[in-house]
């Protein structure tokens, strides 16, 4: 016979599951796939493509984001010269997740079988920004056949000391636990998210309309919610091992880099890459996470410059 408490833990459960699926439900009729399907290795990445004609640029997201980020930032600047790819990472926005996707080996193979397939034989430009800065700089190591330049916003480059982890990750990522605790998020992630947007951007204002037009509440429908504690939970390790590799990398890289970025600690990250490798540094002075926003016809032109086969300053 049940008890009290394992009655009330199921209700609470079962609950939780109907709530999460009607929140998928709504948010995903509102922010549905504006892309197409594009196969790799079996399992589909949700590519938004703006451009018909020109060289590829590839845009890679960061953390609790989507490619609807880059869809209405950077793409308007670029589509009329270039064919602008922007991929959901494993897990996140409309992607598949495949087995071992927290690893970044895996992330960037699922990037680099987006140019195979859909920019057969030619070099992109990449763009990675946070946790995708450092998905763009594994791809540019395991394929630097794939990879013109690299221009990496605000990016994730090195371990850190696995400390700055939001307690909710760590719950969500969890084996046992993980699959119920994603399941309550809707309850409460959206609106605590969308009141602290600010400070994601902060000394810079957050756009208007900001969560909407990139789609953020895709986030937390709890299989994405859960695949992004993964991610973020494992990374540290991650670069650690990668970040080993940087002398390899050959090809012009040119970073943004917000100095009152309070997201990521650029001493602890681009401070380090500038240490291992060659590379332009864009300093913002009044600039936090999201250097793509208020700047984003410099990266553009940097972007452009890049594709052209123009060298970092």
């Amino acid at each position: 016979m049940l008890t009290a408490a394992a009655l009330t833990i199921s209700a609470t459960g079962l609950g939780a599951c109907v709530t999460s699926g009607v929140y998928t439900a709504r948010v995903e009729k509102a922010h549905p796939a504006e892309g197409h399907m594009v196969p790799v290795n079996g399992y589909d990445v949700h590519v938004i493509e703006a451009g018909t004609a020109g060289p590829p640029v590839l845009m890679i997201h960061g953390a609790s984001a989507n490619a609807r980020e880059f869809s209405w930032t950077l793409a308007p600047r670029l589509d009329g010269d270039f064919r602008v790819l922007m991929a959901d990472r494993p897990g996140h926005g409309y992607s598949a997740r495949p087995p071992g996707s927290e690893t970044l080996a895996v992330q960037a193979a699922q990037m680099a079988g987006v140019l195979d397939a859909l920019a057969p034989g030619e070099k992109a430009v990449v763009v990675g920004h946070s946790f995708g800065g450092a998905v763009a700089l594994r791809l540019a190591l395991d394929r630097p056949d794939l990879v013109q330049g690299l221009v990496l916003l605000a990016p994730v480059t090195h371990d850190w000391g696995n400390d700055g982890h939001a307690w909710y990750n760590q719950y969500a990522a969890a084996p046992l636990v993980g699959p119920v605790f994603s399941q309550l998020v809707p309850l409460v992630g959206p609106a605590q998210v969308e009141a602290g947007i600010g400070s994601v951007f902060d000394p810079a204002p957050a756009p208007e309309g900001y969560y909407d037009k990139s789609g953020i509440g895709l986030l937390f429908r709890p299989p994405a919610f859960r695949a992004n504690a993964r991610d973020v939970r494992r990374l540290d390790t991650e670069l650690a091992a990668q970040s080993e590799r940087y002398g390899e990398l050959q090809m012009p890289i040119v970073v943004f880099s917000g100095s009152k970025d309070t997201v990521i600690t650029p001493k602890k990250h681009v401070a380090r890459l500038k240490q291992q490798v060659p590379l332009e540094l864009v300093i913002l002075p009044d600039e936090g996470h999201m250097p793509h926003h208020a700047h984003g016809a410099d990266v553009a032109d940097t972007i452009r410059r890049l594709a052209s086969g123009g060298e970092t300053r």
